[in-house]
């Protein structure tokens, strides 16, 4: 509306001047302390004509809004918590109603006390909301900090779970490789003496006549490469008796009974189911192994790089 509440009176003479004149006076002093008057007018009408301290709590929790300085639609008179006069409805004024006649002046002195008052209670109030944004800044940074902490020692929990489980299987698997290699070398030796208890000269068993054993033929200096050539692996394909075949990689150092041991464990039902020793032989040249043979490596028998075996049993003794 405009109006200047230090120089008008709203309201008739006597009873309720004092209403008006306190919420004028509370109008003045927030707008002598430095606040906007739409947002002072607005601040008293929301908090309902409570008092100086609630409207400057109110200011001061909403001084950050968009829309604090958007004005309200409620008349002026309603904002001061009464009734617009017929003058503010637009109607002509009553005879003999003086303007300012009932709003006591307020000295230099009081008006200056009053808002020494308002400032303390306005510094005082953002004092209050300085601590209280404080405390709750530092509750937010100790919450951050422990759930900070709170991630970083899950985060190592499950990587140390991690590192636990990959040294877990580290071991398993060794156990099972050494577990491995040990019935591997238990076969061999149970092997090297159930043969050495056959053939041994016990009772003067013999194996096959040596008349089926034809002599390592010498291979024609003519047909050796200009340049030997060293293998470090050797591929075995085994003929067995059913016509099937096993092939298996050694490497040139390898004994022969690994590929006897290996024929052994591969082999079908119709051999022995894994009883009978086996006889291995050489397609071309024709040659049948012997025991001796067994302790040789592969590359000292002219099986490298690779070699056809054939697959017999042995003769009884």
């Amino acid at each position: 509306m405009g109006l200047n509440p230090s120089s008008a009176t709203f309201g008739p003479r006597g009873s309720g001047g004092g209403g008006v004149m306190a919420e004028l006076t509370a109008l003045e002093s927030l707008i002598e302390m430095g606040f906007p008057r739409g947002r002072a007018e607005k601040a008293l009408a929301l908090t309902g004509n409570q008092g100086i301290e609630a409207a400057m709590d109110w200011l001061m929790e909403h001084e950050d809004d968009p829309d604090v300085d958007e004005p309200l639609a409620t008349p002026l008179g309603h904002i001061l918590g009464r009734e617009p006069t017929p003058t503010e409805q637009g109607g002509p004024e009553r005879p003999g109603s003086v303007v300012g006649e009932s709003k006591p002046i307020l000295t230099e002195e009081e008006r200056q006390e009053q808002t020494k008052r308002m400032l303390e209670l306005v510094a005082q109030k953002q004092r209050e909301r300085e601590e209280r944004e404080e405390r709750e800044a530092l509750e937010r940074e100790r919450q951050r900090r422990r759930q900070g902490q709170e991630l970083s020692a899950a985060r190592q929990r499950l990587q140390e779970d991690e590192m636990r489980r990959a040294a877990e299987e580290r071991r398993r698997e060794k156990a099972e490789e050494l577990a491995a290699r040990q019935r591997v070398r238990e076969k061999i030796e149970r092997d090297k003496a159930e043969r050495a208890k056959k053939y041994g000269g016990h009772g003067g068993s013999q194996p096959c006549p040596p008349t089926t054993e034809p002599g390592p033929v010498p291979s024609s200096p003519s047909k050796e490469p200009p340049t030997k050539r060293e293998y470090d692996q050797c591929r075995i394909q085994v003929r067995l008796p059913d016509g099937s075949s096993l092939t298996q990689t050694f490497r040139a150092r390898e004994q022969l009974a690994a590929v006897r041991l290996y024929v052994e464990l591969h082999r079908g039902e119709e051999l022995g189911g894994g009883q009978d020793p086996v006889q291995l032989l050489s397609g071309f040249p024709r040659r049948a192994f012997s025991e001796a043979d067994m302790e040789r490596p592969l590359q000292e028998l002219g099986l490298v790089p690779s070699a056809v075996l054939i697959v017999a049993k042995k003769c009884p003794g």
